[in-house]
């Protein structure tokens, strides 16, 4: 099953799939290529260091959606790699239709609460702030409306009295990263 990442900032989700990817971890899932939105994003130092093609690609016109010409560029793009699955890891753009038809079932997103709980932007943050005792991070498909797709599977953290929103912030990324490897490697069998 060949893997396209897309991700917008440092990459630890990608990181979390391209070593288990090295460990043999990750089923029969083969992670093709990373594309990234914004020139400073670590993912794109991390890619080389992973032995993954890793590149940016340029989003405009619009700088909180995927559509017009930057969308015509991401279908280019990652249609050429023959992408199975599409994974949606810290990409901080909203996937507009055109995107989602040329990969229909393709497309998931890791997003950092239970779903449909927090959705949007914020979602740790928003958690935190309405004072809930459990949040987490799903990983589901993607649809036109924003975190709205089919759950795929989800993992739950606990929020302790003791926890800033730094902190909370923390385990939710140690949980995202287990979980997006489970479900990307269970997709591939």
């Amino acid at each position: 099953m060949r893997v396209v990442i897309l991700a917008s900032g440092r990459g630890s989700n990608a990181e979390a799939l391209c070593l288990a990817q090295q460990a043999g971890r990750l089923g029969r899932a083969e992670i093709v290529a990373i594309f990234a939105d914004r020139l400073e994003a670590g993912i794109l130092a991390l890619g080389p260091r992973l032995g993954v093609d890793a590149r940016y690609l340029d989003p405009a016109p619009f700088k909180t959606k995927l559509e017009g010409e930057g969308e015509l560029r991401y279908i280019e793009a990652v249609a050429a790699c023959a992408p199975d699955l599409i994974v949606l890891a810290g990409f901080m753009r909203v996937v507009k239709p055109g995107f989602l038809a040329a990969f229909a079932g393709k497309v998931i997103n890791l997003h950092p609460s239970l779903l449909p709980s927090f959705p949007g932007l914020d979602g740790i943050g928003q958690a935190f702030r309405h004072g809930v005792k459990f949040t987490g991070c799903t990983v589901h498909y993607v649809t036109p409306e924003v975190d709205a797709g089919r759950i795929i599977d989800q993992a739950v953290v606990r929020i302790e009295a003791s926890d800033t929103e730094d902190t909370l912030a923390a385990k939710i990324h140690v949980a995202e990263h287990g979980l997006l490897v489970d479900v990307v490697a269970r997709l591939s069998r």
